[in-house]
């Protein structure tokens, strides 16, 4: 991996709370050369105590209690709830689709604290590592958190009033990527894409999403990704497709969000202590992951 330096400020003038400057760089190359193994083994057994108080729920296949941080202005990863469609309740004795890597029960840690040690390790972002924040589509604080993310889109819902809080939040800047679905009939019985795109369609009318390829600057944001055959599959079969979203459908504007299908990259963060995937693979889904963050936070 290339050492990759990211010198010029980062500005956020429109919304909300987010912050007007931030800078970051790359701290040590060598930590770009080797991501994951001593940044998050290092605190498995605190994050694991620490999840546990999340998961009051569990095997009742209801939405457990989510008790977020207060906002204090550092960056901190925002993960979209929903109501969970039917068949949705499927992983783990019974939680929403919305949550899966949120509420580890595998041996796994939270997925999103992973990425945000790797983050810290690589940046001068200074982000909140103890902790994330899940919020609805239409909640107020979303406008706080200029990045958001949200698992198994194939099991998303929709209401009127979260479509119109959602197209207000990724209009005025905001970034989303989508994780972890994958074509009907492999969705474990959700929507797959058709439910994605047929919900964005409510959020901005006439959306139309591209297949990306290499050339485009969020795979060059950070690390130099040349190929999608580098990317792992968890156990999804054939090759991921990653499908983007411009603002007013033109490619030459800002990518709105993106859609990683028929893949789970936030599998490889969640499980990458445990030893069930080599480290290789896990280097490689945090590449893409630390892209995302970056481009979402400087454009």
């Amino acid at each position: 991996m290339a050492d990759r330096r990211l010198e010029a400020p980062i500005y956020w003038t429109s919304y909300g709370d987010w912050p007007h400057t931030t800078l970051m760089r790359v701290r040590n190359s060598w930590l770009a050369a080797g991501l994951v193994v001593a940044v998050v083994v290092a605190s498995a057994a605190v994050v694991v105590g620490q999840q546990r108080r999340f998961f009051p729920n569990e095997g009742e296949g209801v939405d457990p209690t989510v008790s977020n941080p207060r906002y204090d202005g550092r960056f901190t990863f925002a993960r979209l709830r929903y109501n969970t469609a039917p068949g949705g309740y499927y992983y783990c004795g019974g939680i929403p689709a919305w949550s899966h890597g949120y509420f580890p029960c595998r041996g796994g840690l939270r997925a999103e604290t992973n990425l945000m040690k790797i983050m810290d390790e690589l940046s001068y972002l200074n982000p909140r590592v103890d902790d994330s924040v899940a919020l609805a589509l239409d909640d107020p604080e979303l406008s706080k958190y200029p990045i958001s993310y949200m698992t198994e889109p194939g099991f998303w819902t929709l209401t009127d009033k979260e479509a119109r809080a959602f197209r207000a939040y990724l209009l005025k800047g905001g970034f989303v990527i989508f994780d972890d679905f994958r074509p009907v009939p492999f969705d474990h019985g959700g929507g797959g894409w058709d439910n994605l795109e047929e919900n964005m369609q409510r959020v901005i009318p006439g959306a139309q999403w591209v297949d990306l390829d290499v050339s485009h600057p969020i795979f060059d944001s950070f690390f130099r990704i040349e190929s999608f055959d580098i990317i792992p599959q968890y156990y999804d079969v054939g090759r991921p497709i990653l499908r983007g979203l411009f603002e007013n459908n033109d490619p030459t504007k800002r990518l709105v969000a993106i859609a990683n299908l028929n893949t789970d990259i936030s599998n490889f963060w969640e499980f990458s202590a445990t030893g069930a995937k080599p480290i290789d693979e896990s280097n490689q889904a945090y590449k893409l992951g630390v892209n995302y963050l970056i481009y979402g936070l400087t454009h």
